[in-house]
C-alpha cells in the first residue's frame, strides 16, 4: 500500500498559525518520502509571505473575518466567503490530498469544510487554551485535535482529543554551551540578571510603555534588560529613551538570535500567545505575562491562567501593566526561589516533539 503524501495544510493570520503549520510540514517531509504540499492562506495575510520563506507553495482565499462592529461590512463578508469556498472547493479537488490540516484563522474554515464535505479526513490542531471559531464549527467534521492543554472537551468530542502540545521553533532548544557564546553577543555581564521582554515580531504598545515609563528605574536596578520592541514601535522609542537607556539595556527592533536571549534570560515579560507560551515551557522560563486584549475571545488571558493555576506563571492583565509591570519583575526576579518554582512547574507543562507527534496522527488518518 503506497504511503499518503500529498497534504493541505490551511490557516493563518498571525505567527501563532503560521509557526505550527511550518513545524508540522516539516515534520510530515522527515517522516514521507516524496511529501507534497500546499497551503491555504488568506490573501493579504502574513502567511502569503512567510509560507513561501519557508520553501512551501501556498494559494490565498479572498476571505475576511466578520465585523462585529459594523454589520453592513459583513454583506461582503458573506460574499467574499462565498467565494472563497468555491474557490477552496476547486483546490482541494484539483490537488487531491490524502489529508488536509487546519491550525485556525479565517482560510481553514472553508478548506477544511470543503475536505470533509469530500470524504478527505481532516485533522485540527487548535494551539490555545480557548478554542477559536472557526475550530469550533468543525467539532463535528474533523477525525481529531490536537491540542495544547487539557480540558478542552468544553470545545471539542473528548474522544477525538490528543494532547500533543504546540510546536516551537526547532532552533530555540537550550545548549549550555550557548550561555556564554549568548552574554558575548550581546555584550553583557554574566554576574548580572537578565530580564527578556518580547512581544511578538511587531512589538506590543503596552508593553513597551510600561517600560519606558519606569526606564530610570530599571536602568538604576542592577539587572541587563533585552528589550524587543518591534518594528512599528522602535523609531519613536529609541528617540523617547535616549537620555535613559544604559549599556545594561538593549533596546532592539527584532531579537535575530532568540537562542541566546533565551539562553540568559532569568526572567522573560512576555505576551501570552500560544506559541510563546510552548517556547517558555519547553524552555523552563519564569515569565510574567500581560495578554493582549486584541484577540478574538480574548484567548490569550485563558492561555495564561493555564499556567497561573499551576503556578508556572505570573499574569498581570494589560490595564495595570503600566503601573505594575517593571515594579513586579524587578521584584520577582531577585526572588531566587519564586524563580525556581515557576521554571519547575512550566518545564511540567511542556509537551515535547510536538510536531512529530501531531504529524503521526495525521498519518494515522490520512487516506
Amino acid at each position: 500500500m503506497n504511503q499518503p503524501n500529498k497534504f493541505i495544510i490551511s490557516g493563518g493570520g498571525t505567527g501563532g498559525h503560521i509557526f505550527p503549520a511550518i513545524a508540522i510540514a516539516n515534520a510530515l517531509k522527515a517522516k514521507v518520502e516524496n511529501a507534497e504540499f500546499l497551503f491555504i492562506g488568506a490573501e493579504g495575510r502574513m502567511e502569503m509571505e512567510k509560507v513561501p520563506a519557508a520553501g512551501y507553495k501556498i494559494i490565498g482565499l479572498p476571505i475576511r473575518g466578520f465585523d462585529r462592529k459594523n454589520m453592513l461590512r459583513n454583506v461582503k463578508t458573506l460574499m467574499l466567503l462565498a467565494k472563497s469556498m468555491y474557490k477552496a472547493k476547486k483546490i482541494v479537488k484539483d490537488f487531491a490530498p490524502n489529508a488536509v490540516i487546519g491550525v485556525g484563522g479565517y482560510a481553514s474554515g472553508p478548506t477544511l469544510k470543503v475536505a470533509s464535505q469530500l470524504g478527505i479526513p481532516v485533522i485540527v490542531q487548535e494551539q490555545n487554551s480557548f478554542a477559536g471559531v472557526t475550530n469550533k464549527l468543525l467539532s463535528d467534521k474533523a477525525a481529531c485535535f490536537c491540542v495544547a492543554y487539557e480540558g478542552m472537551e468544553r470545545f471539542f468530542p473528548k474522544e477525538k482529543i490528543i494532547l500533543t502540545g504546540n510546536p516551537i521553533r526547532q532552533d530555540l532548544q537550550l545548549d549550555p554551551k550557548r550561555k556564554e557564546e549568548a552574554y558575548k553577543f550581546f555584550n553583557l555581564d554574566p554576574a548580572k540578571k537578565t530580564l527578556l521582554v518580547i512581544g511578538g515580531s511587531l512589538g506590543a504598545r503596552t508593553l513597551n510603555q510600561s517600560l519606558l515609563g519606569h526606564l530610570e528605574t530599571l536602568a538604576q536596578s542592577g539587572i541587563q534588560v533585552i528589550w524587543q520592541a518591534g518594528k512599528i514601535y522602535i523609531e519613536n522609542l529609541r528617540k523617547e529613551s535616549a537620555s535613559s537607556i544604559t549599556k545594561d539595556i538593549i533596546l532592539t527592533d527584532f531579537v535575530a538570535r532568540m537562542d541566546y536571549a533565551y539562553a540568559i534570560a532569568d526572567l522573560v515579560i512576555s505576551r501570552a500567545g500560544a506559541s510563546s507560551i510552548s517556547e517558555l515551557c519547553l524552555l523552563g522560563k519564569p515569565s510574567i505575562l500581560v495578554p493582549s486584549p486584541n484577540v478574538a475571545e480574548d484567548h490569550q488571558t485563558h492561555n495564561a491562567m493555564a499556567l497561573v493555576h499551576k503556578d508556572a506563571a505570573v499574569m498581570i492583565k494589560d490595564v495595570d501593566a503600566k503601573e505594575q509591570l517593571v515594579p513586579a519583575a524587578l521584584k520577582l526576579i531577585e526572588d531566587n526561589l519564586q524563580l525556581s518554582q515557576l521554571a519547575t512547574n512550566c518545564l511540567k507543562l511542556a509537551e515535547k516533539d510536538s510536531a512529530a507527534r501531531i504529524a503521526d496522527e495525521i498519518l494515522k488518518r490520512a487516506k
